[in-house]
């Protein structure tokens, strides 16, 4: 299998990164310019308000609005002094239980009340990971985290971890023996990542060493900087693709621009010098995207319908709270049998369903519709082949057992608004819910209007604004009763068609006997 990573970074305002493999888009990431990503950064933070009811602190991180911190993403450190084992005796305290045994720090139940962990004006060290979306402010957390090339340092976690996504035994008890040998130091915690199986202890070693400078840069900020202020800034999209995303299975990198080209060179050297001349510069005269076919198809992404080869479509639906995405057969038909049909489809929608999810980014809670199938096995299979799919998935995903009426629910890890949300905006006539009043009803509303108006005091002339569509239904099929309106109230009344106005659009404007306009 073919596998490359375009990046396209030519244009100043926007960069955008694909992962192609057989000349098949898998995987998109876009990020403007004019938008600034704050997952990842960390500052120091002073928190502003404290809502005991929902157990959550607003904080002033200074980026213009307010995080938001739930009291399970409050780091042990800021409330150790309120355990019972706080003071040093030893005694089973809310982070182990009866056998002293250590549990899960991030349940809420093993805490203290936020308003007891924090008052307003406490300084915090906060990270975002999840940006804003709409009206809510980002999501910030004190357990600090900040990915290397093979490593991610947790300061909080105090020991050696191993990627969950490493399910081999051997390969885990082999990197954990490694990490220990390398004796990080007390106090600070370390997960090695999927991208350090097969990794040498020099190589490991090189990695836990750039982060432990770096985070000694962190700890001299936080130390002289007064809240609230940035503290570490993630590295650009490009530079983080490739930390992140990049292995041996990619054949080749290629990047259109000659400044972004050497810095990608540059960071390769650094973090895997054996593969510095996978990246290539492109130097098409076609735009890179264009040269390999992908504009067109990420013109696409965002529409509603999504044809299947060989047969049936999906339609993908996004609302506020969740995403709904129903799977129709079409005209596809497997030897005239509904069952073997049903199946056929659902298998193909899987694979298609788990791309766009990945492309579109969507996030939160997806239901999906998919063909009812009477046999037990086939929905079983459908079920399994949708959770192998997802595993390729670098977000969080949960799909729980499909339901008696073909239903799949699953959770998506939300950490950024969706493409959709990050390049659309709101339709200004049908403010994003699709549709407009017809010509029709908006006459009904103009009527209205107009009986309401015509007879109030020294009211000469009305004049009105509407769409076009609107006044040639007016003048066609009510110009009888607006004419018995003039007629009884002895007031003039003009329309005006415009055709450089929204559907709904309607102003009213009265005039008395010399011109002068009237309230009303």
């Amino acid at each position: 299998m073919k596998k490359e990573m375009l990046i396209n970074v030519l244009q100043p305002e926007e960069s955008r990164i694909a992962i192609v493999e057989d000349g098949i888009l898998e995987e998109l990431y876009v990020e403007r310019n004019s938008l600034e990503n704050l997952v990842g950064n960390i500052y120091k933070g002073k928190v502003v308000n404290i809502e005991p009811s929902i157990q959550a602190a607003f904080v002033d991180f200074g980026v213009g609005r307010n995080g938001f911190l739930h009291v399970s993403d409050i780091e042990h450190q800021y409330y150790k002094h309120l355990t019972e084992n706080g003071d040093g005796n030893g005694k089973p305290g809310r982070g182990k239980n009866s056998k002293g045994r250590r549990i899960n720090e991030r349940s809420v139940a093993n805490k203290p009340p936020i308003q007891e962990i924090l008052k307003r004006g406490s300084e915090v060290l906060v990270q975002v990971i999840k940006e804003g979306l709409g009206n809510k402010g980002p999501t910030l957390s004190t357990y600090i985290s900040i990915p290397g090339r093979y490593l991610v340092i947790m300061p909080g976690l105090q020991r050696v971890g191993i990627s969950r996504k490493i399910t081999d035994e051997d390969v885990r008890r082999q990197l954990r023996t490694i990490l220990t040998k390398l004796a990080p130091p007390p106090g600070l915690g370390f997960i090695v990542r999927t991208a350090g199986i097969d990794r040498t202890a020099d190589d490991l070693k090189r990695d836990l060493n750039y982060l432990l400078r770096l985070w000694g840069t962190i700890v001299g900020r936080i130390k002289k900087l007064p809240a609230p202020v940035e503290i570490y800034s993630e590295s650009d999209m490009m530079i983080r693709t490739i930390r992140d995303i990049y292995n041996s299975e990619i054949d080749t990198l290629y990047i259109d621009e000659p400044t972004a080209y050497q810095r990608a060179r540059d960071f390769m050297k650094v973090v895997l010098p054996k593969h510095v001349n996978r990246i290539k510069h492109y130097t098409g005269n076609d735009p890179i995207f264009y040269n390999s076919d992908l504009d067109d198809e990420i013109c696409s992404i965002q529409n509603r319908h999504v044809p299947m080869k060989g047969g049936g479509s999906i339609v993908i639906d996004q609302t506020e709270a969740l995403v709904a995405i129903d799977v129709n057969s079409g005209n596809y038909r497997a030897d005239d049998n509904a069952e073997k049909t049903a199946f056929k489809v659902n298998m193909k929608a899987a694979e298609e369903i788990s791309r766009q999810i990945r492309l579109r980014d969507l996030g939160g809670v997806i239901v999906i519709d998919f063909i009812d199938m009477r046999e037990e096995k086939h929905r079983r299979s459908v079920e399994r082949r949708l959770r192998e799919l997802v595993k390729r998935d670098r977000a969080r995903t949960k799909v729980l057992r499909i339901s008696p009426f073909g239903l799949i629910e699953m959770t998506r890890q939300r950490i950024r608004p969706s493409l959709r949300r990050s390049m659309y905006e709101d339709c200004p006539s049908c403010r994003g819910t699709g549709q407009v009043k017809t010509a029709e009803s908006m006459a009904i509303e103009v009527m209205r209007t107009l009986m309401t108006t015509v007879n109030k005091k020294n009211i000469a002339r009305l004049v009105l604004n509407v769409h076009e569509t609107v006044a040639n239904y007016l003048n066609n099929k009510r110009r009888k009763d607006i004419t018995n309106l003039e007629d009884t109230a002895k007031t003039s009344i003009i329309i005006n068609a415009r055709t450089d106005v929204e559907p709904e659009h309607l102003t009213a404007r009265c005039y008395d006997d010399i011109g002068n306009e009237v309230n009303f």
